[in-house]
């Protein structure tokens, strides 16, 4: 070729690339390269203060723990035995049960009234150890303390208004509970076990 695009000597152009091609590929690298370093970072805070979060909740959690109560209710003061007078009837064929019980509970501390065979209604009538039979107040005491002394007693309310109870031994009356069985029945009447704490 002549003129200005003749080649003279031994040397020949070279082919580069253009400047602005690399550029731009240094450009998006840096880009790239400064989100991910920003998304690292955003990530790390999130953790710490969740973290934090998460501590606080912990603890604002067992500070808000509730004051654990008793499952059961403390028993309200019961009469001493002194107290409760019992009129005792036998309501079975064997003769002078009701005698010999009167005197047992006489032993234990409890008041005795009347001693005799049981009424019309309750005569041969009683097919459980026995029945304490009062005033609807002697619920809330009496029955409670003698009935530790009987196990099995079925209790039933009528109209008195006096507060001695009627003890009519049925058929299968045989024994008192020992006094050590009537004392540990009273016990866990007046201290009941409380509920288990819950964990927080």
């Amino acid at each position: 070729m002549g003129g200005k695009y003749r080649i003279t000597g031994d040397a020949f152009p070279r082919m580069r690339r253009p400047r602005k091609r690399r550029r731009l590929v240094l450009a998006g690298v840096g880009a790239v390269v400064a989100l991910g370093l920003a998304g690292w970072g955003t990530l790390q805070l999130i953790d710490v203060f969740t973290g934090g979060d998460k501590s606080a909740a912990a603890a604002g959690h067992k500070r808000a723990c509730p004051t654990v109560k008793p499952a059961v209710a403390p028993a309200e003061a019961l009469p001493k035995p002194a107290a409760i007078k019992v009129n005792v009837y036998n309501a079975t064929t064997r003769s002078g049960l009701a005698k010999d019980a009167a005197e047992e509970l006489k032993k234990r501390g409890f008041a005795i009234g009347e001693v005799g065979n049981a009424s019309k209604e309750y005569d041969k009538k009683v097919p459980g150890t026995g029945v304490l039979l009062g005033a609807p107040a002697a619920k809330n005491g009496g029955f409670t303390v003698l009935g530790t002394q009987l196990a099995g007693a079925v209790e039933k309310t009528d109209a008195r208004k006096t507060g001695e109870i009627d003890l009519i031994l049925g058929t299968k009356f045989k024994a008192f509970s020992t006094p050590q069985e009537a004392t540990a029945a009273m016990t866990a009447l007046t201290k009941p076990a409380p509920a288990p704490s819950p964990s927080c």
